[in-house]
């Protein structure tokens, strides 16, 4: 694949994650519930190593023409997200504005999912596979926090309405 189009991968990816922050950002300003507000503060937290690995790789591939190896780096510990999945569960209002904002993130989080998975596959630099799989199962990680709450979610609003069989 051609130079141009890695670096346009690259902006395009920067543009999701800025938006990404942004969204978690203001969520968490208009979150009422302080587990709410730490969760998503995380979540914004996260989209912002993402910007700065991702600006990182975008000006090693334009000075040098290439993405620099990640094979040392892990994902950082989501312990503590872990345990504020556990907290908010309890605590979002199943039909209120967070509930929707785990929704919206869901979709959110599919999305760089779909490019970076994409983009492991299509390229063919190993460095460059190697770097948007990596993405792509940190976005993944993600993905399943939030699943994990819109579930919980889900069987409250089920058992608030009797929508369980009989």
């Amino acid at each position: 694949m051609s130079q141009g189009a890695t670096l346009d991968i690259l902006k395009n990816a920067i543009l999701l994650e800025r938006r990404g922050r942004a969204y978690y950002r203001k969520v968490a300003e208009q979150a009422e519930n302080a587990a709410v507000k730490q969760f998503f503060e995380f979540m914004a937290e996260e989209e912002a190593q993402h910007i700065s690995l991702l600006a990182d790789q975008y000006k090693s591939f334009k000075s040098e023409g290439q993405v620099r190896a990640i094979s040392g780096e892990s994902h950082p510990s989501h312990d503590a997200a872990r345990v504020l999945t556990e907290q908010i569960k309890s605590q979002i209002a199943a039909a209120g504005f967070e509930a929707a904002a785990v929704s919206a993130a869901m979709a959110m989080e599919e999305r760089a999912i779909r490019m970076y998975a994409q983009r492991a596959q299509d390229a063919t630099d190993s460095h460059e596979k190697a770097l948007f799989a990596w993405l792509a199962d940190w976005e993944k990680e993600h993905l399943e926090m939030l699943a994990g709450i819109d579930r919980e979610l889900t069987e409250t609003v089920w058992n608030d309405n009797s929508f369980w069989p009989m």
